[in-house]
């Protein structure tokens, strides 16, 4: 059963991800000797980086992985890739595997496919999700592959041609960590909590996942934010 962890704010949300990460990353070197970590693309996840990119780690044991790519110039500012390499979070890992989506997404899907297969189970997997419901690159209404990564040729937002990782991929985690900010996210959270069959929902279907969201996205706001639905935690 999934966890929900409500948090007043996108700026709270984002510090206390970085924590999370932070413990779960001091948790798999102590066991493993490396920590494996899949990226997410998106606003709230950026503000996660720049904060880890600027917090004390173990950085050589790091590993990056990418859950989804545009297929873009490997140097253009909308890559993922491109995006977390601005909040410096990149250059202190000691491993960071980009998707090459810059060869098209066939060819990069194939080969990114052989990179994560001795990088799972990862140790946490970090997702977003549009207002759509989407993550990833799995938007809804399509027929997914049942591969670990595979190409994207009609995603509804351009680029329509992306890389992404299937479902099973990003459940093969130890942990899995979602983040949500923002009221326009508002009725995608409460299709999700009603059961609608979303992308968000099938990947999440796991007993280790843990949904971080700001309170907005609920619809609770002043003398509203004391009645959470069932199976929120309230934070204050």
């Amino acid at each position: 059963m999934i966890e929900w962890r409500t948090e007043a704010d996108a700026a709270t949300v984002a510090d206390f991800a970085c924590r999370l990460i932070g413990m779960a990353a001091r948790k798999a070197i102590a066991e493993r000797g490396r920590f494996r970590l899949v990226l997410a693309g998106g606003s709230t996840p950026l503000s996660v980086y720049q904060r880890l990119a600027v917090s004390s780690q173990k950085w050589k044991r790091w590993s990056l992985y990418y859950g989804d790519e545009r297929c873009l110039p490997a140097d253009h500012p909308e890559r993922n890739s491109q995006l977390v390499m601005a909040t410096g979070l990149a250059e202190r890992v000691g491993k960071h595997y980009p998707i090459p989506a810059e060869l098209g997404a066939k060819a990069a899907a194939a080969e990114y496919r052989a990179r994560i297969k001795s990088a799972q189970p990862f140790d946490l997997v970090l997702l977003g999700m549009g207002e759509d419901g989407h993550t990833a690159s799995l938007f809804p209404d399509r027929e997914w592959p049942d591969k670990p990564v595979f190409a994207v040729t009609d995603a509804p937002k351009p680029p329509p041609e992306r890389v992404t990782l299937g479902i099973k991929a990003l459940q093969n985690c130890c942990c899995m960590l979602v983040l949500v900010t923002g009221d326009s996210k508002a009725e995608a959270v409460q299709q999700w909590r009603h059961g609608v069959d979303l992308p968000i929902a099938r990947v999440t279907d796991v007993d280790h996942a843990l949904v971080l969201v700001e309170r907005k996205c609920l619809g609770l706001a002043g003398s509203q934010a004391a009645r959470i639905p069932q199976g929120i935690e309230s934070v204050t």
